[in-house]
């Protein structure tokens, strides 16, 4: 017994002459399923067949459902315009005159209640960031125009027009529009902006919209509560247009705002770098193409109540105590409303007359309205300062170019002319540019993500097989 157990009397020689046998034979194999697997892996990211988000060998990569750097093709749902023909305007036209016009001095002011009591529930947020508080403007910085009293609203005015919906859409708009800057109610937002003394000017490029670290349950709970109880998602099938709105307009919004985000990123805060973060670009909008989508609508939408309120736009008086800077600002609003490549190649981007008809058209506008007013009255539970800032910008010129869709018809009651204050009109131009870099930042990041993606895969890939085969 003892010669069979070897040299050692312990059995520790057959022992060894076995494990000597089984690696001969693995390595016999090994090779052989390493070398398939890195053919297969090559083939397939070659082809590829290797599906974004699939899991593969343990790894589950995340990607862009959908190939190719021009994902998008053909008419945007519900509009009228094609996604080639808006990429093409936004680089060309409207992104380089939107970001001059909000730098001027009448753009650059926004007048907004920062400190608000949240009316669902306590304020619990938190923001870990500096970047999270606004600079309030001093009481010499914001033009003097601004601080005159504008006309105020008649008794009849005052009263809640919210039940007073019309059914019918016109796509004109009286042409003797401007009558003075006004405090008119606007049914679809829930800010009292006659409250003057609560309200404070802040100029928004000392507070741009970026990364400020709020997140948390507090975050997620404004998302929730403006998706769950007041813009529940259309389900699939859903003919109704109307219904479809509201949800893809916020949808639009929320993708908007997770590209800025992402487009202004905290990447190192101990030496306060500030740059692109991909993935997030990535996980929060990309992968989604419905996210995409619904950031386009939601840009052809705002961009169709600019047009249509051209004329008032036109004549409207943006006045800051600077001739030069007033001058400045009027032909930039004009070159945006009049721009032959813009009426040439999509001069109806969004078709508000196709909604609101039959019977149940008042009906449907009335609980849209009481809808998106919940939605204004929550960003007053936004726990951070300049998100609320934003939030509240934004919230506010969709309520605009909803106004300036639905609430007015002039043609059937001519006694319904449009009447804006100087806040909505820079709320409403602020979001149009935000939008627009956003469709720019998407564009242009795309093809980028998808191929730092496509590189992931095979090196995750081969990481595995050379750990596979030095076991």
């Amino acid at each position: 017994m003892n010669g069979v157990k070897g040299d050692g009397g312990d059995g520790a020689g057959v022992v060894g002459v076995r494990t000597v046998m089984g690696a001969r034979w693995r390595w016999r194999w090994v090779p052989a399923v390493g070398a398939l697997l890195v053919v297969f892996l090559a083939v397939a990211v070659a082809s590829g067949r290797i599906a974004p988000g699939m899991t593969l060998l343990g790894s589950t990569i995340s990607s862009c459902p959908c190939k190719g750097s021009q994902k998008y093709t053909g008419i945007v749902e519900d509009c009228c315009c094609d996604y080639e023909t808006v990429d093409s305007l936004n680089k060309e036209v409207l992104h380089p005159i939107l970001q001059k016009l909000v730098t001027t001095p009448f753009f650059r002011y926004f007048k907004v209640k920062l400190w608000c009591d949240c009316p669902f529930w306590p304020d619990d947020g938190m923001c870990r960031l500096r970047d999270c508080s606004v600079c309030e403007c001093p009481e010499g910085e914001f033009p003097e125009p601004f601080k005159k009293p504008v006309s105020g609203l008649s008794a009849d005015d005052m009263m809640c027009q919210e039940g007073k919906p019309q059914a019918a859409v016109d796509r004109t708009i009286d042409t003797k529009v401007f009558r003075g800057w006004r405090v008119v109610d606007n049914p679809w937002t829930n800010d009292d902006e006659t409250d003057n003394e609560e309200m404070t000017y802040v100029n928004l490029q000392l507070n741009p919209e970026r990364y400020t670290g709020y997140s948390g349950p507090s975050a997620r709970r404004i998302w929730e509560a403006i998706y769950a109880e007041n813009c529940p998602k259309y389900p699939s099938g859903e003919t109704c247009p109307e219904k479809k709105v509201l949800y893809k307009l916020i949808s639009g919004l929320h993708s908007s705002i997770s590209v800025h985000i992402a487009s202004d990123y905290l990447v190192e805060e101990a030496s306060n770098l500030w740059g692109h973060n991909l993935e997030l670009l990535n996980d929060r909008v990309l992968r989604h193409p419905e996210r995409v989508r619904n950031l386009y609508f939601t840009f052809l939408f705002v961009l169709r109540a600019v047009t249509k309120a051209k004329d008032y736009l036109e004549q409207a008086e943006y006045s800051t105590g600077s001739s030069v800077e007033d001058l400045r600002a009027q032909s930039l609003v004009k070159e945006l409303l009049y721009n032959p490549k813009l009426q040439a190649a999509c001069p109806l981007p969004f078709d508000e007359a196709k909604l609101w008809k039959g019977q149940s058209g008042p009906e449907l506008m009335h609980q849209i309205q009481k809808q998106f007013r919940n939605i204004s009255a929550i960003m007053d539970c936004v726990g951070c300062e300049k998100c609320r800032l934003w939030g509240k910008l934004q919230v506010l010129g969709l309520g605009t170019a909803l106004k300036i869709l639905f609430s007015v018809d002039g043609q059937t009651h001519p006694d319904h002319q449009l009447q804006l204050q100087r806040n909505e009109v820079i709320a409403l131009v602020n979001l149009l540019n935000r939008l627009s870099e956003s469709v720019k930042f998407v564009k242009e990041m795309g093809p980028s993500v998808d191929r730092s993606l496509k590189m992931k895969m095979p090196s995750l890939s081969i990481a595995w097989v050379k750990g596979f085969l030095r076991f």
